[in-house]
């Protein structure tokens, strides 16, 4: 269980991000008016009609008066209306969230599940070929950024080979369903989900190798080799399990770090998700939409830290002291 101190310091967090999401798009230089019309609709536009569209925009109030009013409607489930989309920001943002689920999802259980993995494996095996060669290649592949690796990861299976689609996450106008429509997503997915994954696959992968190499030489260790266990329960059961335990804790940190670099991921595959949605709304500088992206994952990350800490003490009772 969370102490109260826990429960406080989430709280506290959530106002500062809410108050950071509203003010990070006000400083944002340029006017939105020219965004939204344009050059030739603003030098057009009567003094009457700019003053209509500044108050619509609620800029035409104080900076606290316009906070009071956005926290107000947070609460009340609106996010505001965009103007650039013509549509509401929660309809707008949920239209996109589903892709980015999916992109973000998958390549944050792969990536964390497969650096587990090879990390227990490599700790095990310290100082040999199969453990030089897997901290050699893992340690060169985090040297280059997701949106690096997608885009030789487009150029060689979508340009050269033509083995999956260089855009998009679904083939348009193909009127799929069932498994086909299935297929079709998961050829689309494949190469976004294998650049993210790949970009964050050293971090868990050095964490848990790390920590497999300290656990390994715990006295519980030698006890448990003592009484005559096999190599299996050894590694996995004994050593294994503890050294999941700073991946675990870091999960909440890299899930902010995997749906921002989604964002770049996206911009190279076109994929039609929630970062891709941020690119097209810094362009417009639509705020409502930009205010709703960063809200939303924000609060993701805060989410994912706090199910850290409530799963933290089932993998390891012994934290549950330290409250």
């Amino acid at each position: 269980m969370l102490s109260k101190r826990n429960f406080i310091t989430y709280a506290i967090a959530f106002v500062f991000i809410l108050l950071l999401n509203f003010l990070l798009p006000r400083m944002m230089p340029g006017d939105p008016l020219t965004a939204i019309y344009g050059d030739e609709a603003l030098i057009a536009m009567t003094p009457q009609l700019k003053a209509q569209l500044v108050e619509r925009f609620a800029l035409d109030q104080p900076l606290w008066q316009q906070f009071g009013a956005y926290f107000l409607a947070l609460f009340q489930g609106q996010l505001g209306h965009s103007y650039y989309f013509n549509a509401s920001v929660l309809s707008v943002i949920l239209g996109r969230l589903p892709w980015t689920l999916l992109l973000v999802g998958t390549s944050l259980v792969l990536s964390t599940m497969l650096g587990i993995i090879l990390g227990i494996e490599s700790g095990w095996r310290r100082g040999s070929k199969t453990d030089r060669a897997m901290l050699a290649g893992l340690m060169s592949l985090n040297g280059f950024p997701d949106f690096f690796l997608g885009m030789l990861l487009l150029i060689a299976f979508g340009v050269t080979w033509g083995i999956f689609p260089l855009a998009g996450a679904l083939t348009p106008y193909s009127g799929l369903s069932g498994l086909a429509l299935l297929f079709d997503v998961l050829r689309h997915l494949f190469l976004p989900v294998a650049a993210l994954t790949l970009a964050h696959l050293a971090g868990s992968y050095l964490l848990t190798r790390n920590t497999m190499i300290t656990v390994l030489k715990e006295p519980y260790m030698l006890t448990a080799r003592a009484k005559g266990l096999s190599q299996r329960v050894l590694k996995y059961r004994h050593a294994g399990r503890n050294s999941m335990l700073p991946v675990v804790t870091q999960t909440g940190i890299w899930t902010g770090r995997v749906v921002t670099g989604a964002l770049f991921v996206e911009l190279v595959f076109a994929y039609p998700g929630v970062g891709y949605l941020t690119y097209e709304a810094l362009l417009a500088r639509d705020y409502p939409i930009i205010q709703g992206v960063f809200l939303m994952v924000a609060i993701s990350v805060l989410v994912a830290n706090f199910l850290i800490d409530l799963s933290y003490p089932k993998l390891d009772p012994r934290v549950s002291y330290a409250y």
